[in-house]
């Protein structure tokens, strides 16, 4: 039979570190129940002593959600771990999830400190924070390039100060899949606690060198029994491991695999839309399980052996991951309740107010499209966003072609007042830019910028996200629109919203 893998899912605060995909409290609260209706175990909420929207966050997705443990990180220090209990104070099951780095490198360089002394912390920290919740998760930061008989004595302390998580972070995505699993079966072989069954092992991988997956595995096989994941393997640098890869292999490998999971994986698509659209972060195509090309097949010799069998050349049926072609396309004879219904399939739920705002713009949109997907209707639901924003887009006129020089004129209003500016320019968005800095007279600059478009055909919706430098600090943007040219420019006035007035 096999055991119980639990998936400790850290979206919503490992995965919220990256540049330019911070949410509000409201947003938070859309992924916390749609991780909720996923079947997730343990939600990371934030890490409270951080910011006060942080803390924020933890209370009130402590609030919302009802059956999964709210996990609030701290580092190995009073004031971190009393504010992280603070902040718990309404979780039907709270976790503090504490730790300290372990490895040669972090106690020199990081901590100024000895072994003994980090471990005396370690132990400090965990028994402080055990008198303030039942459930204590320690982490060794850097324990993928932590000598492994110094690991195990820091484990060891630290169970029997009172913490039943031990996770085991490859910080830096340093580790070999065997390396990792190795280190895993060593802790289980070498540590009392372990053995006795008072605490449990936890995989956090980084996918620095593409490995966090396979990582994350081998940990299960040699005896983790809780894994840190995020939806779409956001997170620092590379990105953590993936939830609906360890999900579906799982799943797919049922028959071997030694643990079984309680994600609901008919979830796993709609909430990977989900986080994308809240984030701002664009699912790179060819991404397992979730990428719009994961379940396409343009080569003749693989196209041939799906219809003849779909097993061919599918080890998964794409209605597992939630994926159902005949349910997400709404058109502009669909009506709010088709709308509020798709949006709920999704996890967004709408108050009236802003259902039909939403809808009001779904109509909008519906007459520049035929047809509408689940991408489009998410864009829709955080649309209203800007309505309070300093500086909005009023409209947008622009002239170009080959052989003309484009001109763009713009209409904005900043703070209530309308202003109009022209410019022209190498192409229609340069034009564009240099007429909104006429009005916005800071020194910016463009740093990046990534267009992308969410379905097929010529009246698809696109996104553009890019990144602006002002004040010696970068910005990010996003926009999106039928018209590249508008989405650019919202994309840049969303930078502009974030400077500080």
């Amino acid at each position: 039979m096999s055991d119980r893998l639990y998936i400790f899912d850290t979206t919503l605060r490992d995965g919220e570190q990256v540049p330019g995909c911070q949410l509000n409290t409201v947003e938070k609260i859309q992924v916390a129940k749609a991780l909720e209706q996923l079947g997730v175990d343990i939600i990371e909420a934030g890490f409270p002593i951080s910011s006060p929207g942080d803390f924020n966050s933890v209370v009130e997705i402590s609030k919302a959600v009802t059956w999964p443990t709210i996990c609030a990180l701290t580092r190995a220090v009073q004031k971190d771990i009393d504010c992280a209990a603070e902040a718990l104070q309404y979780a039907k099951h709270k976790r503090i999830h504490t730790g300290i780095g372990t490895s040669d490198s972090h106690i020199k360089y990081k901590f100024n400190s000895t072994r003994e002394e980090i471990i005396e912390r370690a132990a400090a920290a965990v028994k402080y924070a055990r008198n303030k919740v039942d459930e204590v998760e320690f982490y060794a930061e850097d324990a993928g390039r932590t000598e492994n008989a110094f690991l195990a004595k820091v484990v060891d302390e630290v169970i029997k100060a009172g913490a039943t998580i031990i996770n085991i972070p490859d910080t830096t995505g340093y580790c070999m899949p065997w390396e990792y699993g190795e280190k895993i079966k060593y802790l289980m072989e070498h540590v009392d606690g372990l053995q006795a069954g008072r605490a449990i092992l936890s995989t956090h991988c980084h996918n620095d060198l593409g490995m966090a997956t396979a990582n994350t595995i081998s940990g299960v096989v040699n005896g983790a029994r809780q894994v840190e994941v995020t939806i779409n393997g956001i997170g620092e640098r590379a990105g953590n491991t993936s939830l609906e890869e360890i999900a579906m292999i799982i799943k797919c490998h049922q028959a071997t695999m030694p643990v079984t999971t309680n994600i609901n994986t008919t979830k796993i698509w709609p909430s990977s839309r989900l986080v994308s659209s809240l984030m701002n972060m664009p699912v790179q195509p060819n991404k397992a399980v979730v990428g719009k090309n994961a379940f396409a097949h343009s080569s003749g010799i693989h196209q041939d052996g799906v219809l003849k069998n779909v097993q061919t050349y599918e080890i998964m049926d794409p209605k597992d991951v939630g994926i159902d072609e005949n349910s997400i396309v709404l058109t502009a004879r669909s009506g709010r309740a088709a709308l509020k219904h798709r949006l709920s399939v999704l996890g967004v739920e709408l108050e009236q107010e802003k259902l039909d705002k939403t809808y009001e713009a779904f109509l909008r949109l519906a007459d520049k499209k035929k047809e509408l997907n689940d991408d489009d209707l998410l864009m829709l639901a955080g649309s209203e966003k800007a309505e309070n924003n300093h500086v909005q887009l009023e409209s947008l006129q622009v002239t170009t072609g080959k052989g003309v020089t484009p001109i763009a004129a713009i209409r904005l209003k900043v703070a209530n007042e309308i202003f109009e500016a022209a410019g022209i320019g190498n192409g229609p968005v340069d034009a564009s830019i240099k007429a909104l800095k006429q009005i916005i007279r800071r020194q910016m600059t463009l740093k990046e910028m990534t267009i992308q478009a969410i379905s097929k055909g010529s009246d698809d919706l696109c996104k553009v996200h890019i990144q602006v430098e002002h004040d010696n600090h970068i910005y990010y943007g996003f926009g999106s629109d039928t018209d590249i040219v508008t989405a650019s420019v919202e994309a840049y006035i969303d930078c502009i919203n974030k400077f500080k007035h």
